[in-house]
């Protein structure tokens, strides 16, 4: 049982690696074909060990999925996207390993406060949340505007959330398979593929300093604290959300917000977990595949979740750090516009293998709106108006 366990945990670690750096392919997807063989190919295997696959697959994912967006998605426009992002200014002052390792540090001690507070959070969360749920709507909404107020142009982010809520809303009343996986590859994977092909990215040669990483605690912790818990067991938000939220309550200098983004990341994660043991409610994929496997968790299972989130946030930091030193000396020798049309083409795949050509349609709608929201130069947790706009809807008309 403990040789099945631990081939479980490292297959689940793989796994996160391909997921976390291929855009477009996210744990959601590898999730949701692991329940759907469940009770067909993979019958025979226990469920407990599709289980440590899957927390130790999630928890690997949030430590690599900075890799892609640090090293494949830079863009010398500054009016795109994700050329805002303080980890791309790091790149382009060839220190993208840097900042790479400033966001697994973060998601290390967001795996660290998992720890801590998972054990009073359960017990808080059950007593708050029935409280919350009769005014979830107006929660949702006055979240939505908090973090439309903290942006420098307000009303191209207001518009931004609304023309992509409404996207959403269009989306996931159609009645497809997977309609997630082009919705939020073609407004988050895809779209930014295209712009950084367009602009023809050139990215700099990379640093690889043997100095110790002056790493910021205390801000991003105390930031993280705050936005996390709501962030975790709220609907339609998440890690983006997340440190958007504690940005406000931190430092503003870039290397903090790394820091921070990592810590939310894994956080908001691991919380999902315990969202789904104290109030039965999945907040991720990964959450919503555990609980669709096991149906209601046990304590004793919420712990064995936090063990495998631990040991596998141990193991990921330290791969992390391997694969991104290997990017940093090898990025300028890829040629990056083949690379990135490889990556649409697997993404497209993907999409018509699950979503069909439905899928497909949905994938060229989501893309270009990404890539004409990306004009509008807000932060990209606005896009989440694809999940958080029909998620207030629906509250307010149930």
């Amino acid at each position: 049982m403990i040789i099945e366990s631990i081939l479980a945990l490292l297959s689940g670690i793989m796994f996160g690696i391909f997921t976390g750096l291929m855009p477009g392919i996210h744990i959601n997807l590898v999730s949701t074909i692991l329940v759907s063989l469940s009770s067909g190919a993979l019958i025979s295997i226990l469920p407990i060990y599709l289980l440590v696959f899957i927390v130790s697959m999630a928890i690997s994912h949030s430590f690599l999925d900075f890799i892609p967006s640090i090293y494949l998605g830079a863009s010398d426009d500054a009016e795109v996207g994700l050329a805002v992002l303080p980890g791309h200014d790091l790149l382009k002052e060839g220190r993208g390993h840097e900042a790479v390792m400033l966001s697994s540090y973060g998601s290390f001690y967001g795996i660290i406060i998992l720890a801590i507070l998972f054990i009073p959070l359960s017990w808080v969360i059950p007593k708050i949340y029935p409280f919350l749920v009769d005014y979830m709507a107006f929660i949702l909404i006055l979240f939505s505007s908090f973090l439309i107020f903290i942006e420098k142009n307000k009303i191209a982010a207001l518009f931004v959330f609304i023309f992509t809520g409404g996207l959403g809303y269009f989306v996931l009343n159609l009645g497809m398979k997977e309609p997630l996986l082009p919705l939020l590859s073609g407004l988050f994977g895809t779209s930014m593929i295209i712009i950084s092909i367009k602009t023809k990215t050139k990215i700099p040669p990379q640093l690889i300093s043997k100095e110790k990483i002056d790493v910021p605690k205390k801000s991003p912790i105390i930031g993280s604290l705050i936005a996390s818990p709501l962030c975790g067991f709220l609907p339609g938000l998440g890690g983006g959300q997340a440190a958007s939220l504690a940005s406000t309550f931190t430092k503003k200098d870039k290397k903090s917000f790394i820091v921070l983004t990592g810590i939310t990341n894994s956080l908001v994660m691991g919380l999902s977990f315990v969202s789904l043991y104290s109030i039965d409610k999945a907040r991720t994929g990964a959450a919503v595949s555990i609980q669709e496997i096991f149906g209601s968790i046990s304590f004793n299972i919420l712990s064995l979740i936090i063990i495998v989130s631990i040991i596998g946030g141990i193991i990921s930091f330290y791969l992390t750090r391997y694969i991104s030193i290997f990017f940093a000396k090898n990025i300028n020798k890829i040629d990056y516009t083949k690379l990135s049309l490889i990556v649409l083409i697997v993404v497209t795949l993907m999409v018509y293998i699950f979503s069909g050509l439905t899928g497909l349609f949905v994938l060229i709608l989501s893309t270009l709106t990404g890539i004409y929201c990306s004009r509008f130069s807000v932060r990209r947790t606005q896009y989440m108006g694809c999940l958080l706009l029909p998620t207030i809807i629906y509250y307010l008309i149930n």
